[in-house]
């Protein structure tokens, strides 16, 4: 039986709840994800996880469903105070690869659990260092397929692995569901994934 409502379609999330062995069903929300003038990353995503999960409590709501928290999350890649999305096309994908190159960048993960007791969030920040990246090492990341539906066109829990010389934070931040925070969260409404309490 699920205890929350995941307000997100990324399989990485649903992998890493499942990992903590927290049990969810999936709630569809549809979230606009523009930035607002002159807001700042980790405003951004603790905004984006914000919006998510009360957008989902308010349909557990109005659904008439079990009322089980609803957790919802967003993630930025972020190189010089610039939120990089996800490409649009091949190129996009190739010049934020390139200015990865050989640097540090950040990402910021925000999350958020929404329910009875009212919003709770956090944001997890990691420092990520790529490795000098050659125009054959971009093209052949990029041609493999897995930097198209990515936030700054890699997925460190794939290929692009290869690409991240080292972090300081947290590795499931970058995947997408900072695990540290969301248990926190968790906890805050007595759901331990280690089963105390």
């Amino acid at each position: 039986m699920p205890r929350i409502y995941l307000a997100s379609q990324s399989p990485r999330r649903r992998e890493l709840l499942a990992q903590i062995g927290v049990d969810y069903s999936v709630l569809s929300v549809d979230v606009d994800e523009t930035p607002l003038p002159g807001e700042s990353p980790h405003a951004y995503v603790e905004r984006l996880a914000r919006d998510k999960a009360g957008a989902g409590w308010a349909r557990v709501g109005a659904d008439g469903a079990l009322a089980l928290p609803v957790l919802g999350a967003d993630t930025a890649v972020v190189v010089d105070g610039e939120i990089l999305g996800k490409p649009n096309d091949a190129a996009a994908g190739r010049a934020m690869l390139a200015r990865l190159s050989g640097r540090a960048h950040e990402v910021v993960t925000g999350v958020c659990l929404c329910g009875e007791r009212g919003p709770a969030a956090a944001v997890s920040c990691t420092r990520v260092w790529f490795r000098a990246l050659s125009t054959a090492d971009i093209d052949a990341y990029w041609a493999s397929g897995e930097p198209c539906d990515k936030a700054g066109a890699y997925g460190i829990q794939g290929l692009g692995a290869v690409l991240v010389e080292r972090i300081e934070g947290s590795y499931s931040g970058v995947v997408g569901l900072p695990l540290f925070e969301t248990a926190a969260l968790l906890r805050s409404y007595a759901i331990d994934p280690l089963g105390n309490g």
